[in-house]
């Protein structure tokens, strides 16, 4: 046993230290076992994992009735009374408080790691004199229990059977009084959403005790829980340079699988040639688009201008052309012209020529280059923040470095005494002006309390610097260098570049009405190098007081642009695993706060609602983030939420001055398409899955539902749809979601 080993390191104590170690030691291996059957509860595989636990910690297993098991997911959930929350428990006493931090944490979110066995270091360091020495001391933090990594909750695709209860099912006709569900109902699909994700909590444990990692894994939950049960010691150095080998080696774009069932054949590689096409074009320009997809037609690689992201290119175009109108294309210097042109030179057979001339003779001098990078982008520009150069400062001369507070361990922090010595002796301050200008930095959101008791206080208490925080540094993806040391602009201003810039790339780079994306083209575009450059701006950006409409525009444009650099970075997900990744690992700074695509979606979108088959809320009661969160549900953003899939709705731009109209009419288009189809034969509609997973947004019941829906079909056949529903003899029938990659 673990604890026995290092206390035959010792030399003989007095009777209370060896009394604490057992009674220390007796707490966690019960701890331990406990969050073993719970996790295991109705699963094949609770035996082993039994075996597992007490093989590491050589404790004895105790059995928890279902009850208890229940009572335990239901209260990690949200779903009783009493919230349980991960971490210190500053409400309790001192007791509740050490119980809180000696047991692992009892969710599928947690990080089970070798920082979490038993320990009783705490307890030690009171007589470190007389037990043991300093370097014993060094030994032992390793065993601290360090900051649990807490995941945000994420639907993945997986339907848990029987969660949603109060929804009637496909296939079956509907009724117009529907019974809610019962307690018995409710205990079956709490069951089988422990059954469905234990799965993934059991891989979760076996591999944070073997060394191994999730980035290892590949492939659905059940390829997942086939590896688990290979243990084996893993060199940690060893690990991570073979990661970063592995990462700096791997293309995600290689994983991107294209269709071919489109007019237009995008898996046919362009024309290989030594020249150049230069297309002129500007927003919202239906002749631009048509230029685009000819140019695709005749498989002609080509580099756009949009004079509205290039505002100097317009003076360009006016000198090479006499003329700002656009569209016009360039063969290399020679200007073609521009639609009308274009359709000339095909229809004549002298195309085909131009095209030969390309394929063969390189760009002169005088031919019209590429955009380069950061050409007229504000992005990196700016007044110089002198708050942001003293906090660098200030991190240059205190000590950052991993510290014990209240019994954990946190990485990277630092003391808030000692940041005040730092601003008293660089701004010349008394002590309580240091205090008072170390709360303006913090309140800026350089820097926060690692568990957020205090804006800043004198003293021992323990802070990090906004690019320290573990959770930014390994999944935060608009932090790549640090904070940024430029003023922060508004939001309204930011949100204004990014609605221009997402615009061109959505008419640039998607096509088919923006139903499919060419990613990459998209990757080695300037637009969206200077997207990643605007991202950044985010950083500590306040977001407080934007209105409804304004939360609307910009953050589903936020979230469809982050999807498309998620995919970008990690591939197309190919199962549940590599989806849980990118919905809810895949994360921004916005304002001081970490956000995921699932955290935007169900938490500031959605009214901080629980994703599908999930039992708990994005933000918990005291989560800053609930502050941006809307006050109630918006049903029509899964019309305009775009993660990718070939099932989802199409990719455009989104404006707070007519969001209401553009919702309306992205749920007009979706619907009417594919998602809500109506067979009068079979007396079926085919509904899209999207009005299964978030049914509860569009109403009680499916019947409630399939009205809501109705609202937006063509007149006709919401007619019909209604005939239907009101005589009893519909059936509703969810399509196959199709989770393929939208190229």
């Amino acid at each position: 046993m673990e604890d026995q080993n290092l206390l035959e390191k010792k030399e003989p104590s007095s009777e209370e230290v060896e009394k604490l170690q057992a009674d220390t030691s007796a707490i966690q291996i019960g701890d331990l076992d406990k969050e073993a059957e719970a996790l295991n509860t109705g699963h094949d595989k609770l035996e082993d994992i039994s075996d597992v636990i007490k093989n590491v910690d050589g404790g004895k297993s105790k059995s928890d009735t279902d009850e208890k098991v229940n009572d335990k997911f239901i209260g990690d959930s949200g779903l009783s009374g009493t919230k349980s929350e991960v971490g210190v428990n500053n409400d309790s006493g001192h007791d509740k408080a050490e119980r809180n931090m000696d047991s692992e944490p009892k969710s599928e979110e947690t990080n089970l790691d070798e920082n979490s066995r038993p320990n009783d270091l705490a307890e030690e360091e009171d007589d470190s004199g007389d037990i043991e020495s300093a370097t014993h001391v060094n030994q032992k933090a390793d065993e601290i229990p360090s900051e649990d990594n807490i995941l945000d909750p994420v639907f993945d695709g997986t339907e848990v059977p029987g969660m949603e209860v109060n929804r009637s099912t496909s296939t079956r006709k509907l009724d117009g009084d529907q019974d809610s569900s019962g307690v018995v109902e409710k205990a079956v699909a709490l069951k089988n959403f422990v059954r469905e994700k234990s799965a993934v909590a059991v891989s979760t444990m076996l591999r944070r005790l073997s060394g191994k990692s999730d980035d290892a894994s590949v492939g659905n939950f059940d390829d997942e829980s086939k590896d688990g049960s290979d243990i084996s010691e893993v060199n940690e150095s060893k690990l991570v340079s073979q990661k970063l080998v592995e990462k700096s080696a791997w293309n995600p774009l290689n994983y991107i699988k294209k269709s071919s069932d489109v007019e237009v054949d995008y898996t046919v590689p362009p024309i290989a040639m030594k020249g150049r096409i230069i297309l002129y074009t500007k927003l919202g320009c239906q002749e631009s688009r048509i230029f685009r997809l000819f140019l695709r037609t005749k498989r002609l690689r080509f580099v756009e201008i949009n004079i509205d992201v290039y505002p100097s290119r317009k003076m360009e175009l006016e000198k090479i052309s006499g003329s700002t109108s656009v569209p016009k294309v360039f063969f290399n210097e020679i200007l073609i012209g521009g639609l009308s042109e274009l359709k000339n030179l095909d229809e004549s057979g002298r195309l085909d020529e131009k095209i030969d001339y390309l394929v063969t003779e390189a760009p002169l001098f005088e031919t019209p280059s590429p955009p380069f990078s950061g050409e007229d982008d504000i992005s990196s520009s700016g007044a110089v923040d002198e708050l942001a150069l003293i906090v660098l400062k200030m991190k240059e001369s205190i000590t950052v470095k991993d510290r014990l507070y209240k019994m954990r361990r946190f990485t990277n922090c630092f003391q808030g005494s000692d940041a005040l010595n730092f601003l008293s002796e660089d701004q010349y301050l008394e002590r309580p002006e240091a205090v008072e200008f170390a709360r303006k930095l913090a309140s800026k959101l350089f820097f926060r309390h690692v568990l957020d008791e205090n804006l800043f206080e004198d003293g021992n208490h323990v802070y990090r610097f906004l690019d320290d925080d573990p959770t930014v540094v390994s999944q935060c993806h608009n932090i790549p260098r640090g904070i940024i040391t430029f003023k922060p602009k508004p939001i309204a201003e930011i949100a204004s570049r990014l609605r221009v810039l997402a615009s061109a790339m959505f008419e640039a780079y998607a096509f088919e009405d923006g139903s499919r994306v060419d990613y990459t083209s998209l990757h080695g575009s300037e637009e969206f190098a200077r997207y990643l450059r605007i991202v950044e701006e985010l950083q500590r950006v306040e977001i407080w007081d934007l209105s409804r409409e304004e939360k609307l525009a910009f953050f589903i444009n936020l979230y469809n642009m982050m999807a498309i650099h998620a995919i970008l970075v990690l591939g197309q997900p190919d199962g549940a695993l590599e989806r849980r990744k990118i919905f809810g690992e895949f994360k921004y700074v916005i304002g001081g706060s970490t956000y995921s695509l699932s955290a935007i979606q169900n938490g500031i979108l959605r009214g901080n609602q629980r994703p599908p088959y999930n039992l708990k809320k994005p933000f918990g009661a005291k989560d800053k983030r609930s502050k941006v969160a809307l006050p109630y549900p918006e049903p029509l953003i899964h019309f305009a939420l775009v993660c990718g899939t070939r099932s989802g709705p199409a990719l455009r731009c989104y404006f707070p001055g007519k969001i209401d109209e553009e919702l309306l009419d992205a749920a007009r288009n979706f619907l009417r398409s594919v998602g809500l189809l109506i067979d009068l034969t079979a007396k079926t509609a085919y509904a899209s899955k999207i009005l299964k997973w978030y049914s509860i947004d569009f109403g009680k019941s499916e019947v409630e539902v399939i009205k809501h829906v109705s609202n937006y079909l063509d007149p006709a056949d919401s007619e019909v749809l209604l005939d239907l529903l009101a005589s009893s003899e519909l059936k509703v029938t969810y399509q196959p979601y199709d989770w393929g990659l939208n190229c």
